[in-house]
């Protein structure tokens, strides 16, 4: 999880270099982030399903080998098609087979109980990769250029290979123990085939629900106002006001240290309070922050940026736990698949911020009016969330 998460903070860093080497448009740029977010979510369900049939250690290390294969031809890429080829779509399916659907199929094979913690746990993995590599791969575009940077993400992708290889269990007992919490000895499932048909299939199941479309709706948005406009834009924003970009990404970090706080504070809630009404205050208090950001952009770092920071990282991803219980609690069995499908919504949302962003800069000359969109769409969500129902699916 911190290595994918590593992986997917590069982009929002590369805006600026790629648009002043090639000429390409932010829009361009950005629709080449857009893929690879879309294809993050899109890729996570059938992730899923693969590791059913597969196992875990063998899907995670094929890829991070396609994540090391993309990431390191980047630096040889001349024309705008291959960064979206490279970037977009083989960076792109290789962290989504490590996203949060990995974290949802483990939680759900090795723990029966405290897995709200566990979730939220898992989750404050993405932001400690974001805290360890966001400075470093800042100061390396910044002083060596971005081909160093993308040189980095490969050799890190590769250098986890061997550590998924020998260390990661695909099942309690793969080492004679039973589920924490678990009073008896479960043993391991036989491999489930046609892993694509599987995924098509609850998503078929889900889809007749509900649930899982407002679950979809509040997650896309949720994915709209993080990783498609916050990891993606906030850099070149703060850029744009004067604020170096080795500042700008130390913030994002910073936000990432405050993520493990509130995302396994979270998890904790989960396992004690309703789910529905955590997601609503969630959504309500992030679109409020989002809506402040415009003001607080500045060449320098202020007190009330760094409090924006500070509130806005305890919210980033404290989503993840509550709607990965609600999927739990619906969808039984099916929730890590379905999970996954709910999490390409966030990804879809992601990338249309992602690429929308970058066209707004271009035509209005500001990122504004995409923090104002962003914090009214976060209200629509914090409804949505209490509209959801609970109990088990028929």
């Amino acid at each position: 999880m911190v290595g994918a998460a590593s992986f997917a903070s590069l982009p929002g860093l590369l805006i600026d270099p790629l648009n002043a080497e090639f000429g390409w448009s932010r829009g361009t740029i950005g629709f080449a982030v857009s893929v690879n977010l879309a294809l993050y979510g899109l890729t996570a369900p059938f992730a899923a399903a693969l590791m059913d049939r597969f196992g875990i250690r063998r899907v995670v290390a094929a890829a991070l080998a396609v994540i090391a294969v993309g990431a390191g031809l980047t630096v040889f890429m001349t024309a705008a098609w291959q960064l979206v080829l490279l970037w977009g779509v083989l960076v792109g399916l290789g962290s989504g087979s490590m996203a949060l659907a990995f974290a949802a199929t483990v939680t759900d094979r090795w723990f029966s109980t405290r897995r709200g913690l566990v979730s939220g746990v898992l989750t404050a993995a993405a932001a400690s990769g974001q805290l360890v590599f966001l400075p470093f791969l800042g100061w390396l575009v910044t002083e060596h250029g971005w081909r160093p940077a993308s040189v980095t993400i490969a050799v890190s992708a590769l250098a986890v290979v061997p550590l998924v290889w020998l260390l990661l269990r695909d099942h309690p007992a793969d080492v004679g123990l039973a589920p924490y919490g678990a009073r008896e000895f479960v043993a391991k499932p036989a491999p489930v085939s046609g892993a694509a048909r599987r995924a098509v299939a609850v998503l078929g199941r889900a889809s007749r629900t509900g649930t899982f479309w407002l679950l979809a709706g509040t997650f896309a948005i949720c994915g709209a106002s993080t990783n498609g406009l916050v990891k993606t834009h906030f850099v070149p924003a703060a850029h744009d006001h004067g604020m170096p970009v080795t500042a700008a990404a130390s913030l994002l970090a910073v936000i990432g240290v405050f993520d493990v706080v509130g995302t396994v504070a979270s998890g904790w809630f989960t396992d004690r309070f309703d789910a529905r009404r955590l997601l609503a205050v969630y959504y309500a208090l992030r679109g409020v922050s989002l809506l402040f950001l415009p003001m607080l952009l500045a060449p320098d770092v202020r007190p009330p940026m760094v409090f924006f920071i500070v509130f806005y990282g305890l919210d980033w991803v404290a989503t993840v736990p509550p709607t990965m219980a609600l999927c739990r609690e619906r969808f039984g069995e099916d929730s890590a698949i379905v999970f996954g499908w709910v999490l390409a919504s966030h990804q879809v949302g992601a990338a249309v911020v992602a690429f929308g962003g970058g066209v707004a800069r271009d035509v209005f000359g500001s990122y504004d009016v995409v923090w104002y969109a962003s914090g009214g769409l976060c209200a629509v969500a914090a409804l949505l969330a209490l509209m959801v129902r609970v109990g088990r699916a028929r």
